[in-house]
């Protein structure tokens, strides 16, 4: 998965690119990152309870650290496998 995408969503959610963030959501490849954001940005949008709007944000952030992670882990494999370690 392109790494570059979880970078941006972090971004653009710590300065509250909410515009940036939106389009992010229809262009990456990876659903699970789409529907965190979109979940985010509805409840941030429309929400009255703030315990949902951070529910869903600290959801959004939760799964990038997951993704960054695993990604990392995964070009760590194929590094180790090809014999360059």
């Amino acid at each position: 998965m392109n790494s570059v995408d979880y970078d941006r969503a972090l971004y653009y959610t710590h300065r509250s690119e909410w515009d940036n963030l939106l389009i992010l959501m229809v262009r990456t490849k990876d659903d699970f990152l789409s529907k965190n954001i979109e979940h985010f940005l509805h409840s941030y949008n429309f929400s009255k309870d703030y315990k949902e709007v951070e529910k869903n944000l600290y959801q959004l952030l939760r799964y990038i650290d997951h993704a960054v992670t695993k990604s990392s882990e995964e070009q760590l494999g194929e590094v180790s496998h090809g014999y360059l370690v």
